[in-house]
């Protein structure tokens, strides 16, 4: 007789105190010694591991050309771990960690390192258990992708019948335009299934842009009032203070609109106008953000409606910078651009008629990213000119980053005997509301990859309709030459213009 399977009565699967923790499995990163994985991957997988959120089964290999032991490598992860942690840095944590540490040497073109590769993940099936199971993370530039695909079908690394599950990970850019984001997309679905892949954008990890979902719909209180007949416009900003760093050759081959408007601002617009999915699956979630990109409008100006800029010397912190052409590797005669603003429409019965403004841009004042929605000023004022002077649209701002957290700015009447009306902000942060820390992206990220979680991960389909957007965009600015912007300010006047075209200026973060 079968022995009988009990499960733990003490255990409800809704009670949500309880963490959900993936399959014993192998994380294999590719490019492991790279920047992405020492500043982000490596710290996000200890701080998983720190709390208690990887199974005992859990194995972290890395792939890349030094000539490195397990032992080396062990002590490179280490390091990235104490430097990059957000969690604090603990010696028995690490020490359980550091047994399941493995390398593998090679080039993406050694047919010989992904031999030894397969058989690293066959050792790993019997010495820790993971069954099959293993996540590839393509740490690697978009040219590299082709050669270690192919490498993986070659191996059967990837094969749709192996035992346990097979995932890859790859990180964007997807291709630079839809027709080499489809030829990569038919790759990757030649290798793997489609639930299998993950394309990972990082800003959908984080907690605030996920808040969205509970904001809008866990309450009764914005909902009704998320629409055309109440919203005026929505301003979408990811402001960044830094240069280009060491990016020099990858930028100027990309650009601001490619760089982050075709991926993550567009991500955070669909993520605004979605309608409720009927459940918060990846499947229903996906549809509704598909339903918002395929109703995205471009402005009939583009001259207007689509600025783009290309910072140059200022003042930052107190400190002269250089201007973009001034940086190392960069064409003295580039066009690329380092700013780029855009007015969007959503042509569907909630949104018609809303004016969506995403602008994206490096040397800027601040890093910051948030999402404004402006509402319409109330329809008549019983007060007098003067009493309202000073009193501007009400304004529901989720902040992204940093200071993580929501404000709502409304009219109140100032203290004292005349009718006085002014702004006034009422502040929600994440950081003083609740005790525990928030997680970094990259920690939700491979958590739900190891879970099979794909909510936050975009398709196919996405990817592609973001690019039908962003294509005619850069095929319009491919003949003109980027407005130019002093480094520290808030972008190029034209900027300013195309909202001050619709009676409207850019709010200040």
């Amino acid at each position: 007789m079968a022995p009988t399977v009990s499960t733990n009565p003490l255990r409800d699967p809704r009670d949500r105190r309880l963490p959900r923790l993936p399959d014993a499995s192998a994380l294999v990163v590719f490019g492991a010694t790279g920047d992405l994985a020492r500043k982000k991957l490596i710290p996000a997988v200890y701080d998983l591991a720190n709390r208690g959120l990887l199974p005992p089964g859990f194995v972290l290999l890395g792939f890349a050309r030094r000539d490195w032991s397990d032992d080396d490598f062990a002590q490179f992860a280490r390091e990235s771990a104490e430097k990059g942690a957000r969690t604090p840095f603990r010696e028995e944590v690490w020490d359980r960690l550091a047994s399941s540490v493995r390398f593998v040497q090679g080039a993406f073109d050694d047919d010989a390192a992904f031999d030894r590769l397969v058989s690293t993940l066959e050792e790993l099936e019997s010495s820790h258990g993971i069954a099959g199971n293993a996540a590839f993370y393509l740490s690697v530039p978009p040219s590299a992708f082709p050669v270690v695909l192919k490498q993986m079908q070659r191996t059967n690394l990837a094969a749709k019948g192996a035992s346990g599950w097979r995932r890859v990970v790859i990180e964007k850019p997807f291709g630079h335009d839809i027709a080499s984001a489809r030829e990569l997309n038919a790759l990757v679905d030649d290798v793997f299934t489609p639930s299998g892949v993950y394309r990972i954008d990082h800003y959908l990890g984080k907690e605030t842009v996920q808040n969205l979902f509970a904001l809008r719909f866990a309450n009764t209180l914005f909902e009704p009032i998320w629409n055309s007949q109440f919203v005026d416009s929505v301003q979408i900003t990811m402001a960044e203070d830094v240069g280009i760093g060491t990016r020099a050759g990858f930028y100027d081959e990309t650009g601001a609109a490619r760089d982050v408007l075709q991926n993550h601002l567009l991500q955070l617009l669909a993520l605004t106008a979605m309608e409720e999915p009927v459940s918060f699956s990846a499947e229903t979630i996906r549809t509704e953000k598909i339903k918002v990109l395929r109703a995205v409008s471009l402005p009939d100006d583009l001259d207007r409606y689509a600025v783009r800029g290309q910072y140059e010397q200022g003042w930052l912190a107190g400190e002269r910078v250089a201007g973009y052409l001034d940086e190392k590797d960069i064409p003295a005669d580039s066009h690329t651009e380092t700013y780029a603003a855009v007015r969007f429409g959503i042509e569907t019965r909630r949104w018609a008629g809303v004016p969506f403004y995403l602008r994206t841009g490096k040397r800027l004042p601040r890093r910051v990213t948030e999402i404004a929605i402006v509402f319409k000023k109330a329809p008549h004022l019983p007060f007098d000119q003067t009493d309202t002077a000073e009193l501007g649209n009400n304004q529901l701002v989720i902040r992204v980053q940093p200071d993580e957290g929501v404000t709502l700015k409304f009219g109140s009447k100032v203290p004292g005997s005349a009718m006085e009306v002014r702004d006034v902000a009422m502040d929600f942060l994440f950081g003083e509301a609740f005790t525990e820390a928030l997680p970094e992206a990259y920690e939700r990220l491979i958590l739900d990859v190891l879970l099979g979680d794909a909510t936050l991960f975009p398709n196919n389909a996405e990817v592609e309709e973001s690019w039908r957007i962003i294509d005619p965009l850069e095929e319009h600015w491919a003949s003109t030459t980027p407005h130019r912007y002093r480094a520290g300010s808030w972008g190029p006047a034209a900027a300013d213009d195309m909202l001050g075209a619709d009676g409207r200026r850019w709010r200040r973060p």
